[in-house]
């Protein structure tokens, strides 16, 4: 299969042949139709997260089921689903204590592999690693059953694909991870595809005022026509002083730093009230580090600073529930997309993604099939 690979950090990818298996017992593999550019993709590709190469990336697909390992009986070829780089095996520590997002395969966002140590793909006999628990920027994926959510066929893959992590990772952020309670207020930091999807989680959830910031003002224009109330340009002001006054000096029930930034994060505590919830929805550099001080007063203050992987999702129960809530139109996937381009143009679209053009780039994969 064609395949965009990775073989050094900080060089562009190339779109070339490498082999992917059958899929074995318990797995699928996947024609890929549809994949998001996500920034867990190009911190990779820059090298901000070290990661083992050869490496496929791409995390955010949708596709057509190709064929199916011994032992699944839930999905068939010609099936239309979602992929998710967490999918729950329904078995472990985490899964059964309803905490799916956490399973054991989840190591596999990180590890790049399966949890044998296999990967399914290789380069003349060389082996060529998953990002991010999935290689989405190729013809093909090979996953484990339950990492492909069928979904309905009436529903466009070039729409569905954000499902599988933007989505997936902010609304789930506002309705599990932090469990926003209706009449709160929200702070967003920071508005690319996941601070978008958690605006439109805190609208679901009922927030009655949702302040967002970015220094990007398409993007705040478009958190205004997804529901927030109060749109910050944080290089004119300032926004903890904003989000406090216009809160009676209390601060906001509920902020989600988006961005991936250690100083947002700290920020997103101070404009935070007493007791109130900080959840870190994006993904920092490896080097950049949380400061809470002085302790005494975090404690003191009662706040929860919370972290969050996938948004705390079942793939298997929010997948369809998030496709669900877009075909009843209280959910905007196609405001996400901004642009469309075909795999060829990998490195193009992870400069879209760099430069902060755009909010998603969804990369077409079908020409293969």
């Amino acid at each position: 299969m064609l395949a965009a690979v990775l073989d050094t950090a900080a060089a562009p990818m190339k779109i070339m042949e490498i082999d992917i298996q059958d899929p074995g017992p318990g797995q699928v593999r996947v024609g890929v139709r549809h994949c998001g550019c996500c920034h867990s993709d190009l911190s990779i590709a820059e090298g901000t997260f070290p990661a083992p190469v050869p490496i496929v990336l791409g995390h955010e697909a949708s596709g057509v089921v190709d064929a199916v390992g011994s032992g699944v009986h839930h999905l068939k070829p010609g099936d239309h689903v979602v992929l998710t780089s967490c999918p729950p095996c329904g078995n472990c520590y985490w899964c059964v204590r309803g905490q799916a997002s956490s399973c054991v395969n989840s190591m596999s966002i990180m590890t790049n592999q399966f949890l044998d140590g296999t990967t399914g793909l290789s380069r003349n006999g060389e082996v060529v690693y998953r990002g991010v628990g999935l290689g989405g920027f190729a013809e093909y994926v090979l996953t484990e059953a339950h990492g492909a959510v069928k979904i309905d066929k009436e529903v466009p893959l070039e729409v569905a694909c954000v499902v599988g992590c933007a989505v997936q990772t902010g609304v789930g952020a506002v309705l599990n991870t932090a469990e926003v309670t209706e009449g709160s207020t929200v702070l967003v930091l920071g508005l690319g595809g996941i601070g978008l999807s958690v605006v439109q989680g805190a609208r679901l959830a009922g927030a009655t005022r949702i302040f967002v910031s970015d220094p990007l003002a398409e993007r705040r224009e478009a958190a205004g026509a997804l529901g927030a109330t109060d749109l910050i340009d944080p290089t004119r002001e300032d926004v903890i002083s904003e989000a406090q006054l216009k809160t009676g000096g209390i601060g906001v029930d509920y902020a989600f730093e988006c961005a991936g930034h250690g100083d947002l994060i700290t920020q997103a505590m101070t404009a935070t009230r007493n007791a109130g919830t900080i959840v870190c929805v994006g993904a920092p550099p490896i080097d950049h580090n949380i400061t809470v001080a002085p302790a005494s007063l975090f404690v003191m203050t009662a706040k929860r600073l919370m972290g969050t992987i996938l948004g705390g999702c079942n793939s298997l129960r929010e997948i369809p529930r998030m496709i669900g809530l877009y075909q009843t139109g209280r959910l905007d996937l196609e405001a996400l997309i901004t642009s469309r381009r075909p795999l060829t143009e990998i490195n193009e679209a992870m400069d879209d993604l760099s430069k902060g053009r755009g909010i998603r780039t969804v990369l077409d994969v079908s020409s293969g099939h």
